[in-house]
């Protein structure tokens, strides 16, 4: 059907590439029912799978979805708790047009959200259909009829989930190992119960059980205060290696064996190295590509040329990586906030793939973690994603650039703003939904000047205009 052009304001629970708001005053069950029907109108499906997280507010939501796809005519299969990397499984499955998976991730407890997919888990963003089901949803006023009940079929991929996982491994190869697993009592606990039964690796399960009221602090191990709890387990059991996940486990985080926190740049390294290795590409294929965010990008840029693949960039967000994926045929993409994206899981990311990637790694090379990203941090070191709140986000940023970009050798506009002056570089870029700002900075081996320059760029940036 032909495309709506949105003329109305916008809804704030309507993002770049996805729906967040706080329930229920920006996202609630009518909402909810009249995204189903705007979604059933705008892509026309016949059969559409709906999962959810652990939080209180999702299976409301997600019956009021699915009694809004059922107004037009769609077949509903109800896949239960899940992650969100499940719904998109689902969504890859024959016969299915398209998936929703109500969560809010690693936002606060009182949030939801969306994250929407058609057939083949194909993206639905800003771009490619989310702007006209704002518009559809914003423009009615339907309701959640009353004391109406989805007819929904339940459906159960996961086996078929945890075969495809197991795929990517050469089973007999892997050595046995302890592993922590911290799944922030989101909705990655079931998953990984199923995963243990096939894999030779003890598994110390650290906030497991899956719920809503968060009894231990909104799972987010992207936040500095909350690895502790990872780090200690590591230590406290001897572990190889540490794994941690938000919500609906998208985002991977990894520990090496002394409960150090790895910072994801590295890991995509890592990630990226490992699948040009394995890869066998067609005849006339050319160098495999590997698609990488603007924010640090010379250590990936380095590990993929000297594995043989072409590195090319993208702007940040699931969305825009998944859609530059597709249209390159890439077979690995990596964000360093911890989301990677595999041509064989549908250019989709997935949150599980990393750490079973990482402990085939280290069955085959028998090394420790800390010993595969050691040089690469000591060659790249990098401050880590610095957030700061500015009254005047497009104007800290005017000053910035003007202070900085004549002295750069480069600059890049991709996303926000990104400057290289040979051994050091950093990104720049302006939060899509808070007033901060983000700063990353990067060198060539030179941690002194790294943190010189990050130190200069922060006061920079709290200083008055």
């Amino acid at each position: 059907m032909t495309p709506i052009t949105p003329s109305i304001p916008r809804l704030n629970c309507f993002k770049a590439y996805d729906i967040r708001g706080r329930v229920p005053d920006e996202l609630n069950p009518d909402i909810a029912y009249r995204l189903g029907r705007a979604y059933a109108r705008r892509f026309e499906p016949r059969r559409v799978a709906l999962g959810h997280d652990m939080r209180h507010s999702s299976r409301p939501l997600l019956e009021a979805l699915a009694l809004g796809l059922q107004a037009h005519g769609v077949e509903v299969l109800d896949l239960g708790m899940c992650g969100t990397e499940e719904s998109y499984w689902a969504a890859q499955q024959p016969g299915v047009d398209g998936a929703i998976e109500v969560t809010a991730s690693h936002n606060p407890i009182d949030y939801n959200g969306m994250k929407l997919v058609r057939g083949g888990a194909v993206p639905v963003s800003g771009d490619s259909g989310l702007r006209d089901l704002e518009a559809m949803v914003a423009t009615s006023t339907d309701t959640v009829p009353a004391g109406a009940t989805p007819r929904m079929v339940r459906t159960d991929y996961r086996p078929a989930y945890v075969e495809h996982l197991l795929g990517y491994l050469d089973l007999p190869a892997l050595r046995p190992m302890t592993i922590v697993v911290n799944g922030g009592n989101g909705a990655a606990g079931p998953l990984l119960d199923a995963l243990e039964k096939r894999l030779p690796f003890r598994l110390v399960k650290v906030h497991h059980e899956p719920d809503g009221s968060f009894p231990n602090g909104i799972p987010n191990p992207l936040l500095p205060q909350n690895r502790g709890v990872t780090t200690n387990a590591v230590r406290a059991a001897g572990a190889d290696f540490g794994v941690a996940w938000d919500g609906d486990f998208d985002r991977c985080f990894l520990f090496d064996e002394s409960g150090e926190f790895i910072e994801g740049y590295y890991i995509v390294g890592l990630l990226a190295e490992a699948l040009l290795q394995s890869h066998r590409g067609a005849a006339g294929e050319g160098r495999p590509r590997v698609i990488h965010d603007p924010r640090l990008i010379w250590n990936t840029i380095d590990v993929v040329l000297k594995a043989g693949g072409q590195p090319i960039q993208s702007k940040t967000g699931h969305a825009f990586i998944k859609e530059r994926m597709r249209a390159e045929n890439a077979i690995y993409g990596g964000e360093m906030s911890a989301h990677h994206y595999f041509r064989d899981f549908g250019y989709c990311d997935n949150g599980m793939l990393p750490w079973l990637l990482v402990a085939a790694q280290l069955s085959r090379t028998g090394r420790k973690l800390s010993e595969l990203v050691r040089e690469r941090m000591a060659a790249y070191p990098v401050s880590g994603e610095i957030n700061r709140g500015v009254a005047n986000v497009p104007a800290t940023l005017a000053r910035i650039e003007a202070r900085y970009a004549s002295k750069a050798l480069a600059r890049d506009d991709t996303d926000g703003l990104s400057l290289d002056f040979g051994q050091w570089r950093f990104n720049l870029r302006g939060s899509n939904t808070e007033p901060l700002l983000r700063l990353n900075v990067e060198s060539r081996g030179d941690a002194r000047l790294m943190n010189l320059k990050t130190a200069e760029i922060l006061a920079a940036i709290d200083s008055e205009a």
